[in-house]
C-alpha cells in the first residue's frame, strides 16, 4: 500500500543524496583544480585568494542546506508516523465523527445531534444511498446534545435494507425562527487505510477523515444501547 507521504520524503532522500554525491565530487575536483594551480601558479601573479574563500563558503552552504533538508525530512517522516501510531489507536474505540451518514444493521442506524436551541417543530428526514426519503418524522427537541435511533422501519411500514442512509433535521423554536441543528455519525472503528493524504477510518461501511473525529470512547460491554431522545408528536 503506497503511502504518498512516505513515498515524497524516499523521492526527496533520493534526489538529496545524489546531491550529496554530486557536491562531494565536485568539491574534490574543486580541491585537485585549486592545488594544481596553486602549484603551477606564477609567482609575480599570484591567485586571488578572496576568491577561494568565496567558492568554499559556496560549497559550505551548500552542505550546511542539504543538513537542514536531512533533518527536516527526518522530521517529518516522525510526524508521519506519529499520526499514524495514533489514527490506527482508534481501532476498537466508538467514534463520534461530524457528517449526515450512518449504517443501518442488526436493526438499527444510530446519529448524534446538537441543537443550538429549543426546537418546537423538528423535522427528521432520513434518505437511502439513491437520495430518496425512506423515513421522517416530526417532534421537538431539547437544546444542546441528543442522539436518535432509527429502527430501519421505512414511513410506508416496510423494513429498509441494511445499508448507508443520511439524515437532515430541520426545526424551528416557538417564535418560527430557524434554529440550527448539527449532526454526527456514531460507530466503532474497525480498520484504518492510509493510501490518501489524510488516515480514513472505516466506521461500519463509511470512511471517515480523522480529522472528522469530534469524540472519542472505550467501548465496553457495559456500554448501553443508545435510545432516541426526540419527544415525538403526533404528526
Amino acid at each position: 500500500m503506497a503511502i504518498d507521504g512516505v513515498s515524497g520524503s524516499s523521492s526527496a532522500s533520493a534526489k538529496n543524496a545524489a546531491s550529496r554525491t554530486t557536491i562531494a565530487q565536485n568539491f574534490d575536483t574543486f580541491l585537485s583544480i585549486l592545488t594544481t594551480q596553486l602549484r603551477n601558479q606564477n609567482p609575480l601573479d599570484p591567485l586571488d585568494t578572496n576568491q577561494f574563500t568565496q567558492q568554499l563558503v559556496q560549497f559550505t552552504g551548500v552542505e550546511q542546506q542539504l543538513k537542514t533538508n536531512d533533518f527536516l525530512e527526518a522530521l517529518l517522516l516522525n510526524t508521519q508516523n506519529a499520526g499514524r501510531s495514533d489514527a490506527v489507536s482508534y481501532i476498537g474505540k466508538e467514534v463520534t465523527a461530524s457528517g449526515e451518514t450512518a449504517e443501518l444493521k442488526e436493526g438499527g442506524a444510530y446519529w448524534a445531534y446538537n441543537a443550538d436551541a429549543n426546537v418546537a417543530n423538528a423535522t427528521v428526514t432520513i434518505k437511502n444511498a439513491s437520495g430518496q426519503i425512506v423515513y421522517s418524522e416530526n417532534g421537538s427537541l431539547n437544546a444542546g446534545p441528543g442522539n436518535f435511533l432509527w429502527d430501519g422501519m421505512g414511513t410506508d411500514g416496510t423494513k429498509k435494507p441494511d445499508g448507508i442512509y443520511t439524515i437532515e433535521i430541520k426545526g424551528t423554536n416557538l417564535a418560527g425562527n430557524t434554529v440550527k441543528v448539527s449532526t454526527s455519525s456514531v460507530g466503532v472503528v474497525t480498520a484504518v487505510d492510509f493510501s490518501g493524504k489524510e488516515p480514513m477510518l472505516t466506521v461500519g461501511k463509511n470512511k471517515v477523515a480523522l480529522s472528522d473525529i469530534t469524540s472519542i470512547r472505550q467501548v465496553t460491554q457495559s456500554t448501553p444501547a443508545p435510545t432516541p431522545t426526540p419527544e415525538e408528536t403526533d404528526s
